[in-house]
């Protein structure tokens, strides 16, 4: 009877979960391929590939003018980039410190997860205080750079630390135990175990980084990253080539999965081959 009753309204709230989830990118998407005279709304005039040639400056004459978003791109992506980096090396080295108990391990463990709790306004403005008082410059390749670690190490930190929890220690032992050194275990032993939290640690950094905007608001000085462009470009008017750019981005965030999910089968299918091997 509660089955009956259960899977209905389990059905119905998945269905409306989703229609939120997806339902706002679908509309984004039917937008972009509005045609040239037609604007951010329902209904299409005219299905055209148009704004996708307008944002790739394939139109002459335009009444509006290209979304000012190439330099902003790259400054986007070199910047996660860098985050993605710094955040996962420190993520492992941290991870690998608190496999062993040490004092004070407690209180440096919520600091540490501090950086992802506190809101990004409050700590992007606290970071422009700072900078001014001390007479730093504000750039992305500087405060924002360092806002975005604090922000995404304690993410891939977590994640680390989850795949060091159910590392056995006694295959490291076994290693050091036949005379190889330290650095040489950790490449050929560590290493190779806990790769797919290192790759799902880098994917948090890179993603959440690429889309960060509250701290990058008040700590990028006048070189703007792709979300502040973005939201610049909302404050004059919309037209759909934001839609067709939003679409494309979708498209290159899909893609970065698939690569992470081809990188994660080959490891399985690496691994697999040595299952039962051990004995």
């Amino acid at each position: 009877m509660h089955s009956r009753i259960l899977k209905p309204v389990l059905g119905v709230y998945t269905a409306i979960f989703l229609l939120f989830l997806y339902g706002p990118m679908i509309v984004l998407a039917i937008l972009s391929f509005q045609s040239a005279d037609g604007g951010p709304q329902f209904p299409i005039r005219d299905w055209s590939i148009y704004w996708y040639e307008h944002l790739l400056g394939m139109v002459d004459g335009s009444r509006v003018s290209q979304l000012p978003v190439g330099d902003s791109l790259i400054r986007s992506l070199v910047l996660a980039f860098m985050t993605t980096v710094v955040s996962t090396v420190l993520g492992v080295m941290s991870a690998e410190a608190f496999r062993t108990k040490f004092r004070g391990s407690g209180p440096v463990f919520y600091l540490i997860i501090l950086g992802m709790m506190v809101p990004g306004v409050l700590v992007g403005l606290g970071m422009a205080l700072l900078s001014n008082t001390l007479g730093i410059g504000r750039a992305w390749w500087g405060t924002s750079f360092v806002l975005h670690v604090v922000y995404t190490y304690p993410f891939a930190f977590l994640v680390l630390l989850a795949i060091f929890n159910r590392f056995d220690r006694s295959v490291e032992e076994a290693s050091m135990a036949l005379g190889v050194s330290p650095a040489q275990t950790f490449r050929r032993v560590t290493f190779p175990i806990i790769f797919p939290g290192v790759l799902s640690a880098m994917l948090f950094s890179f993603t959440l980084s690429y889309d960060e905007f509250a701290r990058t608001l008040f700590t990028a000085g006048r070189d703007l990253t792709l979300p502040l462009a973005i939201y610049g470009t909302f404050s004059v008017e919309i037209y759909p080539n934001i839609f067709a750019f939003g679409v494309l981005t979708t498209l290159f965030s899909f893609t970065l999965l698939v690569i992470y999910g081809l990188l994660m089968k080959r490891f399985t299918a690496r691994a697999g081959k040595f299952k039962g091997q051990e004995a």
